[in-house]
Parts: structure tokens; sequence; C-alpha cells
């Protein structure tokens, strides 16, 4: 099936990234208009860890950035480049930052959620990949005109919407595991914050530091030529962790190379972000549990992996994510440009040490929890999979909607 195609720039009534307000993180607050960052956007999915606000004063002088329903929102500069999604309707009123460029079809002739899976290819994704890193700046980017540049397939409405509709019901189901997961998330925060924070008996437990219950394990150390197609293993790095903590599934990479035995990492090992690319610690410090999708894997030099020593494994994670411990540890790691945290600086990093019969009591309910998300996040693996079969042969007219 032939499709007539169209440059982006003539169907499009924006295209176009913002600004970050005068006064960079000091006019972010808790509550106000939203500021949409690189970090928010990922292939098909709005990542709400570290979605900013700021005043109303700071959003009147970006309204030229103002983002609208069903806007596609694409990450146009850095490691995050070509990642592209629409704007959830929840996230509204908002701006984007200047690393994130509004793409805005004229609906009468493309459907903003058939441009998003349509960017979202893998044709369209190593074709921006190509054009980002084909300058030879420092700098990976995407500009304006080469959005606008694009050629994409115009086929009718009525096949754009039958198109979407198809992978939507992917996304659907995916969403709504994310949401379950979340809801876990939440339960078992509620819970250690129940037995650990507000339990009576707190302040006798004795405390140690963190280095004295664990084992370090730094990362490899690695360049791009280890990062092969046909790796014999897999490198979990920065990007695996989630803003201000958990798991992101998908930023693994392909490896080969040397590595130590011990630099391998199991479903359950406790991970700790040690670099940070921003300056709000939203990475550094900050922890995830290796979910079995990724068992086997390497570890990349952005990483520890800490090992307890006669302390829970489940209990020293959450202690590490919802005690507050991490933000913590982040305000240790120093650097002019990149933030770093020396593993030796975790010696100040003290946890409280509750009897073992209540920690392994929490590690059995946490387990549960654990066993739940890692089921939902399988079916989220397998829909993606799914979908992303089915992307490019409905892009391409391979196959009819």
């Amino acid at each position: 099936m032939s499709w007539s195609r169209v440059e982006l720039g003539k169907v499009c009534s924006k295209i176009g990234s913002g600004a970050t307000p005068k006064g960079g993180k000091s006019v972010y607050i808790d509550f106000g208009v939203h500021q949409i960052r690189s970090q928010n956007i990922h292939n098909l999915q709005f990542d709400y860890g570290g979605l900013a606000c700021i005043t109303n004063d700071a959003a009147n002088k970006l309204s030229s950035v103002t983002v609208e329903p069903r806007d596609v929102l694409l990450n146009i500069t850095g490691d995050s480049v070509a990642r592209v999604c629409q704007v959830p309707e929840n996230v509204l009123p908002a701006r984007v930052n200047q690393h994130v460029a509004i793409v805005r079809p004229e609906n009468n002739q493309i459907r903003p959620e058939f441009l998003v899976y349509y960017l979202a290819s893998p044709l369209m994704q190593s074709c921006m990949l190509q054009l980002a890193n084909g300058k030879g700046a420092s700098r990976n980017a995407l500009t304006k005109e080469m959005i606008a540049a694009f050629e994409v397939p115009c086929p009718p409405l009525e096949i754009q919407d039958a198109i979407v509709d198809v992978l939507s019901v992917y996304d659907n189901l995916i969403e709504n595991n994310r949401r379950q997961i979340k809801l876990l998330e939440e339960a078992a925060q509620r819970l250690y914050r129940e037995w650990f924070v507000f339990n009576s008996e707190v302040n006798s437990w004795p405390t140690k530091s963190l280095l004295s219950v664990t084992d370090i394990v730094r990362g490899r150390s690695y360049t791009s030529a280890n990062l092969v197609d046909n790796g014999s293993l897999h490198l979990v790095n920065l990007n695996n962790i989630r803003a201000y903590g958990g798991w992101t599934d998908g930023a693994d990479k392909p490896y080969n190379g040397d590595f130590k035995p011990d630099q391998i990492i199991h479903s359950g090992d406790i991970l700790m972000a040690v670099t940070d690319m921003t300056k709000e610690r939203r990475l550094v410090g900050h922890v995830a549990i290796t979910p079995s999708s990724v068992d086997g894997a390497l570890i990349s030099m952005d990483l520890i992996k800490l090992v307890p020593k006669k302390i829970s494994n489940l209990y020293l994670y959450a202690t590490l994510r919802f005690s507050g411990l991490s933000h913590y540890a982040a305000m240790l790691a120093n650097g002019t440009n990149v933030l770093h945290l020396k593993p030796e600086a975790l010696v100040s990093v003290d946890i409280p040490i509750p009897s073992d019969e209540l920690q392994n009591k929490f590690a059995g309910i946490a387990e549960a929890i654990l066993t739940k998300v890692e089921t939902l996040r399988s079916q989220i693996n397998m829909a993606q999979e799914a979908r992303n079969r089915l992307l490019p042969k409905l892009m391409s007219g391979e196959i009819e909607a």
C-alpha cells in the first residue's frame, strides 16, 4: 500500500522548543504551572518523575511555548534525543524547556496520535538519531529545520484512526499496569513508614554506617566501542535509575568487553547511582532494585551495587528509598559539571537497625508486593514487544489495521 508523504513543517501549526525560566531551579515551586523537561519524555510514555512546577509569572514569560492538549513532545538535545510522547491532559497547564520541542500537527491532516506513533517507529528513531549525531557537535541535537523537513506518511484520516485504535490497545494495557505498579510502590512506602518511621521504638534502635552493613561493588568503565549490537551482555547504566529512585526499563545497552564477575547483577540486587548530569541530584544517591528482566547484566561505572551484610536486603532497599536517606546521600556528591558520589562518603549515612524478626517480617510482605510488580512489569514488556512488532508494519502499510 502506497501513501502520500508530506513534509512535517507543512502540516504543523507549531514546531518549537521552550526555555528555562531565569533563575533556573530557584523558580521551581511545589505547585504551579508544570515545566516539562527532557527527563519526562520517554518513547510513548510520559514520566512524571521529577516533573517541575514554575510560578505563574515565570509561565507568563514562556506563554509562546504553552503546551496544548494532544501536543506531541520531542526531545531535541542530549542523550535522550529523539524520545517522543504525547502530553497527558492532567499535566496541563504546562510549558516546555529548551530541550523539548512541541510538534503540533493540524488535526485535519495528521492526527497527533498517528504522528507520535510514527516518530516512535524504529525507522524514524534511527533517522532522528543519525541526524542528531551527524553534525560532529559535542552534544546530540535536532533543530527545528530538521524536524520540519521530516517526510511523514499521510494516509486518509480513517486509516490513521484505525492504526491508532490497534496500537492504543497495547498502550492502554501498558498504562494501566504502570498505574498499578505506582499504587503497589506507594503501598510499600506506607508499610515502611508505619513500621519504621512512626514506630514508637525507633529511637531505641541502634544505627550503623551504610558502609558497615554493605559491601560496595563499583561498576565497569567502558567506551562506545564496547556498546555493540551483538554484545554478549547487557550494560545497566544511569538511565535505568528513575528520578528520585526506582527502576526504568529499556535503558540497558548491549555490551562486549571485559568485566569482573562481581560486577554482574541479579534479580533483587540493590543499585545506587553515583553520578548525575544535573544539578538537581535527582539520580545520584538514589536507588533501584534489579528486576528479573536484566538478571545477569553488567553495571556501568555510574552505578554501584550494595551487597548487604547481616541486614535484610529488602529492609535496606526500603530504608534507602523511602526514609530520605537517598536524598541525604545525594547531598554528599560534588563536582562542577557532573556530580560524583564517592562510595567512601557513604560512611556518614547511618541506617537504623531494628530486630531481625521485624526486618524479616517486613521483607516477607515487601517481597509479595515486589512479586506483583515483577508480574506487571513482565506484562508491560510483552505488550511493548507486541506493539513494537506491529508498529513498523502498520506504518509502512504492510498490514492493514
